[in-house]
């Protein structure tokens, strides 16, 4: 019997019943088809290698990380409770040290939400990612979280919710941002005031491969890693990056995804994009697998893989290499860049206009952040969706030194209901939630 190096857990959720349209490319098929791809493999069968079951979120899980505006079953459906779940339960397993790894193959997927939640936006309502990585804190005591997004599509929900998060070092490695939805993720954008470098995106041109990809992994992402010596790595691992998905522009590969995920060795996979559900899905998931277990996946590839087809050409390289250089260059100067942008202000203003493409929402945002040198600092949101509710949202971070959680409750007790539809107070400090309602 094979026998894996690391003990894995995987968690299977297709969701059967939620899909956005019956041909809309985030449909049941993209887990169906890996399914039936793990047990003709016997991937199963492999001493080591264990299934478990999801559960669900609880209401409290996922009002650690959001405001779900009205609520949340307004936002959410019995499928997101289960995928956020999935995830929960692989982290579980991990953290209980059932297993040495985990991959939560669900969906629907997530990390196109943000913080304020008025409805989907790419595809995504409720960041599951975001939702277990601050159950894990609250449950087992982790601070420092590493979260290394690899879908092809900038991980913009899971930015802004540990934009102001010295403690969470988000990394997001996509196609350039100009060249693709949402449009975001670019050299510049590096985390809040309190938290300036702490945000860091790899936007990559079309047609990089998996020279690229692993050129970025092995001479960036994995020296960042060392330096900031995260308790647990977390991977959103979208699959979209692939040379044949539909919806993007990249040259990656099953045996890529595989390698990135030997060199990464994340604790924790959570599946993301990914919509090339025949062709690429199936052999994508193999690989991380096994790669997960640390067995061979050297057989591994897809039907119609031709390496000469997808290498990317000499201009792509240079491009490549010439970001990876100035990522390196923002994170050794994210002191100097930090007190650049921070100034002598006591509180940072910062306006958004937000637009959830999945349901056709525009939302206005208007954030105000207190300045901290001893915590993320206190975090306020006056949000207005267009024809839809205005709400007050107000953040008290996790290691929240007393000033701040002075300034978070007297904003949250200061706000006139009459002005907003509801007030909510998110005190992670003491893992508290609180809301109050306006007279509509």
């Amino acid at each position: 019997m094979l026998r894996a190096r690391n003990k894995t857990g995987l968690v299977f959720f297709p969701a059967f019943d939620w899909a956005i349209s019956p041909t809309h490319p985030e449909r049941e098929e993209r887990l169906l088809y890996t399914q039936d791809q793990v047990f003709e493999e016997g991937i199963l069968d492999i001493d080591g290698i264990i299934e478990y079951k999801p559960d669900v979120v609880t209401k409290k899980d996922v009002q650690r990380v959001h405001f779900c505006v009205p609520d949340l079953w307004a936002v959410m459906t019995e499928s997101h409770f289960i995928s956020a779940g999935g995830a929960k339960t692989i982290a579980m397993a991990v953290m209980d040290k059932q297993v040495e790894r985990g991959f939560a193959l669900v969906r629907p997927p997530g990390h196109h939400a943000n913080r304020v939640v008025h409805g989907a936006r790419g595809f995504c309502n409720v960041n599951i990612e975001a939702i277990m990585v601050e159950f894990v804190r609250q449950a087992y005591g982790v601070n420092r979280v590493a979260i290394v997004d690899t879908d092809c599509h900038h991980g913009d929900g899971t930015q802004d919710i540990y934009w102001h998060d010295p403690d969470t070092l988000f990394i997001s490695i996509h196609q350039d941002g100009r060249t693709l939805y949402p449009g975001s993720g670019f050299l510049s954008e590096l985390g809040g005031a309190n938290a300036v470098g702490s945000t860091i995106n790899i936007p990559l041109p079309p047609h990089t491969s998996g020279e690229g990809i692993l050129h970025v992994i092995r001479e960036v992402v994995l020296p960042i890693l060392k330096e900031f010596q995260p308790e647990i790595v977390v991977n959103s691992a979208g699959q979209d990056n692939h040379y044949s998905d539909p919806i993007t522009n990249m040259n990656f590969s099953a045996q890529g995804y595989a390698e990135l995920t030997t060199l990464l060795k994340p604790d924790i996979a959570v599946l993301e994009g990914g919509y090339a559900i025949e062709g690429a899905l199936p052999y994508v998931n193999a690989g991380i697998i096994l790669a997960m277990a640390g067995m061979d996946y050297s057989h591994l590839k897809e039907p119609d893989f031709d390496p000469i087809r997808i290498r990317q050409s000499p201009e792509v390289t240079r491009w490549v290499h010439k970001t990876g250089d100035k990522v390196l260059e923002n994170w050794r100067q994210r002191r100097h860049l930090a007190e650049m942008y921070r100034g002598d202000n006591q509180f940072m203003n910062r306006e958004r206009n937000i637009y959830y493409d999945t349901d056709n929402i525009h939302e206005t945002q208007q954030e105000t952040l207190r300045v901290c040198d001893a915590c993320g600092g206190a975090l306020k949101i006056d949000s207005t969706a267009r024809g839809m509710k205005h709400i007050l949202a107000v953040h008290i971070p996790r290691k929240s030194c007393q000033t701040c959680l002075k300034q978070g409750y007297a904003w949250y007790e200061e706000a006139e209901t009459a002005k907003y539809d509801k007030v909510y107070l998110q005190d992670r400090s003491a893992d508290v939630i609180k809301e109050k309602t306006g007279p509509s």
